[in-house]
């Protein structure tokens, strides 16, 4: 049975999660940290209800931008302190396990599919990091070019450029 904290949590997540996404994703200084801060920012919510109950949330809204901030900022000032101590070591890359083949492909789809996204992957990992936050907020959270301008504060212009440039680039190296 869920807790009155949880269904109030619920509530907040389903109301919240786009618009802090999208501030995350348009604050973090790379986009490999989005989802780590995303989900350090609800958990610390989560915890908060917990802690305070359910009914000490007045302004969902801003709470969970103001977590979101913070934990923007400690993960950066945290990066950067340990960047003073630790040299990083060498990855391999992110998605180095394979998800389950579905029926309805076949192997060698499968494959031929791995190697074209990972081919795209690595492209998009090439591109500078406000083209990958432009990408994201594309196709991951639909937003769109205006939506995109005003959050990362840039012409729609040079969004469109940036958008339709690399697309452009991406088909030509996956034909």
């Amino acid at each position: 049975m869920y807790s009155e904290a949880a269904l109030r949590f619920d509530e907040i997540y389903d109301c919240t999660n786009k618009a802090v996404l999208t501030f995350i994703t348009a604050k973090c200084g790379r986009t490999a940290d989005i989802c780590d801060i995303f989900q350090e920012t609800y958990t610390e919510l989560y915890s908060l209800l917990l802690r305070r109950g359910a009914g000490y949330v007045t302004h969902e809204n801003a709470l969970v931008m103001r977590i979101a901030k913070r934990k923007i900022a400690k993960h950066y000032s945290f990066l950067e302190r340990l960047k003073m101590f630790v040299t990083p070591l060498p990855t391999h890359g992110e998605n180095d396990d394979l998800e389950e083949i579905e029926d309805n492909f076949s192997t060698e789809d499968f494959a031929v599919n791995q190697v074209l996204l990972e081919n795209a992957w690595q492209f998009l990992k090439s591109k500078p990091e406000d083209t990958r936050k432009i990408f994201y907020l594309t196709y991951e959270l639909g937003l769109s070019i205006p939506e995109i301008a005003q959050l990362l504060s840039m012409s729609e212009s040079s969004v469109k450029n940036k958008l339709y440039r690399t697309i452009k680039e991406l088909r030509k190296l996956l034909k």
